[in-house]
């Protein structure tokens, strides 16, 4: 595997100048077509900053983020993957925080004005970076296609494979946002990682709906067609029964996202009657996945291997799953790959060649390694007897009632399995009597919701102890998530909050 992405680029074109890596709608890009465009936007990004300035974009699935990606690596930037969901406050903070000189934005995308978005935003920063739309009017911002009528010419930087050159940023649920570094090496070692155990050959196709300014999207986007010689199908938005009709039509062997995908694939190829014959992996991270859903999807895909894995944007990847046994995916994350994982207090450590360089602001590294050099991630879990890790939830998330410890995720796992619950969150509020309460947040398939007693004896059924149970239940349309469907519970909390 080449030393950076730049030169995977390069040989790529000069090898297979005409395999298709990205295909958006009915516009397909190609090895040549893509060094091409990037090198272009690579010098016209030298002509207005240094090397290892910051370039970020926000926009959807669209093949032109693979330009501006590729055309950032060349000119030796750090590019900053913004998720298109941010909208003002969380945009300035970025943008301040990661003193970015240019942001590539789409002009409006969903109902929303992003080009005015940008203007109320750079108003406020001391130093704002130069807005570039990709799509649309630019009007006072710089259009995307002049920067790629301008002049190619002169040397491109030689890039260092341990340099950063992505920044993304953490959700920010607990405090101020996190930038998150990453160098050509620890993707590099990721991308390996998931060729070898995850069954990807060359001419493989993924289906890429998860967010590209996610790591989950950005590798499988741009990383695996030019290191593995794979192609990437690209969803703007996410659509069950349009993934379905794509899968099949450009015979997609790769997917991954968290549960919500997994659920909205595995209804929508029934309702089509499809067993999607050419899929050969699904991977479910991200969010909690029930083992149910695994083993259902595993039934319905003709030929797929179904399997939960566990990882962060600071160590991704962490596990690589059990494809090769459906109980161990369904009812494990499965096995570390590359990492080295160790549990201390019940807390999942890790460190290995994937994991972060570090954050962009040393002081953010305090606390978050041991002085073994473990990432601390935060999440609890144990090892079965055959050395799967299974992750039980958040230590921010443990419910201690009465001096007893609940791990939500334990009991959602559960629960999610009566037939009168669709999705269900557990999230501890205050109590002044026994310090927290257990709340269920229910999505529900019917009219009746089962209440807190029919939760209690549900649970006992199955062998689970009654202080596990929840003593509150409240029935809601749906639970708050963010582009990658991971359960936004500091969301809840707060809303239940606000009813008492």
């Amino acid at each position: 595997m080449t030393a950076t992405l730049a030169e995977a680029l390069r040989a790529a074109a000069r090898e297979t100048p005409d395999r298709t890596l990205l295909q958006d709608d009915d516009i397909s890009l190609d090895c040549a077509s893509l060094l091409e465009r990037a090198t272009t936007l690579a010098h016209a990004l030298l002509r207005r900053m240094p090397v290892g300035s910051v370039v970020s974009f926000s926009v959807p699935n669209w093949h032109e983020a693979a330009v501006i990606y590729l055309g950032s690596t060349l000119a030796g930037m750090i590019v900053n993957p913004i998720l298109p969901s941010l909208r003002d406050h969380e945009l300035s903070f970025i943008l301040a925080d990661s003193q970015s000189r240019m942001i590539f934005i789409p002009q409006s995308f969903g109902n929303h004005d992003y080009a005015a978005m940008l203007d109320r935003v750079v108003a406020d920063l001391a130093s704002p970076p130069e807005v570039v739309v990709v799509r649309g009017d630019a009007g006072r911002h710089t259009a995307f296609v002049s920067l790629l009528s301008e002049p190619a010419d002169g040397p491109l930087p030689q890039l260092d494979p341990a340099a950063t050159r992505m920044i993304l940023y953490t959700s920010g649920t607990t405090g101020r946002p996190k930038g998150v570094l990453h160098s050509h090496r620890s993707l590099h070692a990721l991308i390996a990682q998931l060729g070898r155990y995850w069954h990807i050959d060359p001419g493989d196709t993924f289906l890429v709906p998860s967010p590209i300014a996610h790591i989950g999207g950005s590798i499988y986007a741009f990383e695996c067609p030019l290191l593995l010689g794979t192609r990437a199908v690209l969803m703007q938005r996410w659509d069950p029964d349009a993934a379905v009709a794509l899968m099949l039509e450009h015979r997609c062997t790769h997917m991954a996202g968290a549960t919500p995908f997994l659920d909205g694939l595995l209804g929508a190829a029934q309702r089509a009657g499809t067993r999607l014959p050419d899929l050969k992996v699904f991977i479910c991270g991200g969010a909690s996945v029930p083992p149910s859903l695994i083993r259902r999807a595993a039934d319905c895909f003709e030929n797929a291997r179904v399997s939960r894995v566990y990882g962060s944007t600071e160590v991704p990847v962490t596990t690589v799953g059990s494809l090769d046994d459906l109980d161990r995916a369904a009812d494990t994350d499965g096995r570390p790959g590359i990492a080295d994982v160790t549990l201390v207090d019940g807390e999942i450590r890790a460190r290995g060649p994937q994991m972060l360089s570090g954050y962009l602001h040393p002081e953010d590294n305090a606390g978050s390694f041991d002085d073994a050099g473990y990432f601390r991630t935060g999440d609890l879990g144990r090892w079965t007897d055959d050395g799967c890790l299974v992750v039980t939830g958040r230590a921010k998330d443990l419910i201690i009632r009465n001096g007893e410890n609940i791990s939500p995720k334990e009991v959602e796992d559960i629960l999610v399995l009566h037939p009168q619950i669709t999705e269900i969150a557990i999230v501890g509020v205050p109590d002044d009597r026994t310090g927290e309460r257990a709340c269920a947040a229910i999505v529900g398939r019917g009219p009746q919701i089962p209440d807190a007693a029919e939760l209690c004896d549900f649970l006992v059924s199955r062998g689970v102890a009654k202080f596990k149970a929840p003593e509150q239940v409240v029935v809601v349309d749906a639970l708050p998530k963010n582009d990658a469907g991971k359960v936004l519970k500091h969301r809840i909390k707060a809303a239940l909050g606000k009813e008492s």
